[in-house]
């Protein structure tokens, strides 16, 4: 899974991407201070179910914190596109030929309307976010529809002539971009395109077609960032207004950034997501009154304010568990809990909700999917067979021949 984080310059996007991942990168006011895509790990949040147990899990990878797991997702962040990339300008084609692998998209925008259309700083307030959400979607929808009608003419007549289905010819030809046969035929289907003659599609339904691909294969959170400032709350009202259908959260990754960095050097205790932290004792000695009074306006101005906090990791979560649909899974003993290193549920494996205990096997190794015999839900002792349907944060144990 990858998950891609889009938009223009300035709009705090590559700060979204070092709160999620705490990566030392780059984040300039100027237009492409990101040049070449910044890859990191960022984290779903989940419970730590060794809790239950009376036992903290010892992830082999990601962390816990207190209650909680953090499960590790990799994360691209993109320089920053402008109006036209789809046609090379601002290097656009380049950015987004980076995010062919996305398997969902993360899209922040300037909420308080603060940075116009070329990625320049401008006054809050002064320039209409709402254009934002518009301009990255018809960027993206006519990269999709440049990829779609590249040797169209000569490729819908040879499916034509050779009575060729042609979704499977063009899930053949956009197989890069995560795009399958039932996709094309879902929207041939809702789009009424006649599948029988597709010289005869015009240019308006292709681009109809490409942006119903693009939906279904790069969904989109709008991540509505840098809510502290006083002009974007009235902004982002408008905009939930103008896209009721959209999936849209508002943020501050730079409150979420301080919060983590200050708790990475013990200065505060703070569990990304929550809506509050306090000061250590070190932080105590540590924070001048200039911090601290920084460390007070995010409390008083988005902790205490908003119910998802600074919203970062509501969004990741959101993205992952929601709009992706994963859910976490757990390999464990009904018996015993640790490995053979003494690690209490070392693993935790992201998968498709819908996902069956064979392919938990699978997953687990190629051996045990051939060899399965049977899985054992690790809470009630329940035996199931391959096609037992796995619930969020299972424990399952797999039984195999040998």
């Amino acid at each position: 899974m990858l998950i891609g984080i889009v938009g223009k310059a300035n709009v705090g996007k590559s700060t979204f991407f070092k709160a999620a991942t705490l990566m030392d990168i780059e984040i300039a006011n100027y237009p492409f201070a990101t040049i070449k895509p910044n890859h990191g790990v960022g984290f779903v949040k989940i419970k730590d179910v060794a809790k239950e147990f009376g036992k903290t899990a010892n992830p082999r990878e990601g962390f816990t914190l207190k209650d909680f797991r953090f499960v590790p997702i990799d994360m691209i962040d993109v320089a920053g596109l402008v109006p036209g990339a789809h046609e090379g300008k601002g290097m656009g084609s380049q950015f987004l030929d980076d995010l062919r692998q996305a398997d969902a998209l993360i899209h922040v925008i300037d909420v308080s309307g603060g940075t116009n259309e070329k990625g320049e700083p401008v006054e809050p307030g002064t320039y209409d976010p709402v254009k934002d959400v518009k301009f990255l979607e018809e960027e993206l929808d006519y990269w999709y529809l440049a990829i779609l009608k590249k040797g169209w003419d000569k490729f819908a007549r040879q499916v034509q002539q050779e009575h060729s289905q042609v979704q499977k010819a063009l899930a053949k030809q956009l197989s890069g971009l995560g795009v399958n046969e039932e996709m094309i035929k879902q929207g041939i289907k809702e789009l009424a395109l006649n599948a029988e003659q597709p010289i005869s599609w015009k240019d308006k339904e292709l681009l109809s077609l490409a942006a119903f691909l693009r939906k279904k294969t790069k969904p989109m959170i709008i991540a509505a960032n840098k809510i502290d400032i006083p002009e974007s709350f009235d902004n982002y009202n408008k905009i939930r207004a103008k896209f009721p259908n959209k999936s849209i959260t508002h943020c501050s990754a730079e409150s979420e950034l301080a919060l983590k960095e200050a708790a990475k050097h013990n200065l505060i205790d703070y569990i990304p997501g929550d809506t509050k932290f306090e000061i250590t004792e070190e932080g105590q000695k540590k924070l001048n009154e200039k911090q601290k009074k920084a460390l007070n306006f995010i409390k008083e101005n988005i902790l205490d304010k908003y119910s998802s906090g600074t919203g970062v990791q509501g969004i990741l979560n959101n993205i992952v568990l929601g709009v992706l649909d994963y859910i976490a899974i757990h390999p464990g003993g009904v018996n015993k809990l640790e490995d053979q290193n003494g690690k209490v549920i070392p693993d935790c494996f992201l998968m498709k909700k819908g996902s069956t205990a064979i392919d938990f096997a699978y997953r687990l190794h190629t051996d045990f999917g051939k060899n399965f015999i049977r899985c054992i839900d690790v809470r009630t002792k329940m035996v199931h067979g391959k096609e037992y349907v796995l619930n969020n944060l299972d424990i399952i144990e797999i039984a195999a021949n040998k």
